[in-house]
């Protein structure tokens, strides 16, 4: 399989946000899945990438021409696609992707797996999407989404259809059960 991973330029401020970047790093090479990611050597992504390539997994990063001319591309990745924009980015790390998992990160990290979120509701995307919510990172948008539901915004089964992970166990099971939400009807 194909696992997208969505994550910051920065490894923030505890050690466990790049402890659990190699977890999921280490359970993508254990089970020969690929690492699609945003082609950066930085933050969370460079613990990713440095995570599956020493173990001899396999990489595909996407970047944005800009970025790579800060000198911000990895290096070492078995494929860098280069693409013109951020759009581009999403766009082609969604259409490889059979899994879509979001680690911490900032607003480029939210938006990125909201999109994937997003675009499975319309029909769009028919791959699982996952929180790794380290250290409780995404609970405040965890109970957001419960918001939805209960504001009536989001439906339910829809809801079900998102997960909020604690453990490499608990992504296992949701990919192994999962089916892509109904077409959302108006």
């Amino acid at each position: 399989m194909n696992i997208a991973v969505y994550c910051g330029a920065s490894v923030g401020n505890e050690p466990v946000y790049s402890e659990n970047a190699q977890t999921l790093g280490t359970w993508i090479v254990e089970n020969n899945h690929r690492l699609i990611y945003g082609g950066g050597k930085a933050g969370l992504m460079g613990v990713m990438a440095d995570t599956v390539l020493a173990k001899g997994g396999s990489v595909i990063g996407v970047i944005p021409t800009f970025l790579q001319q800060r000198e911000l591309a990895h290096p070492n990745l078995d494929e860098l696609i280069v693409v013109e924009t951020m759009a581009e980015r999403k766009n082609q790390m969604l259409a490889a992707a059979d899994v879509c998992i979001a680690l911490p990160g900032g607003p480029g990290t939210l938006e990125e797996i909201s999109e994937a979120i997003s675009l499975a509701r319309v029909g769009q995307n028919d791959s699982p999407c996952i929180f790794y919510d380290t250290n409780d990172y995404y609970h405040l948008l965890q109970d957001f989404f419960d918001k939805m539901v209960a504001a009536n915004f989001l439906s339910a089964n829809d809801r079900k259809k998102i997960l909020f992970a604690h453990s490499i166990q608990e992504i296992e099971e949701f990919i192994a059960a999962y089916e892509p939400p109904q077409t959302r009807k108006y």
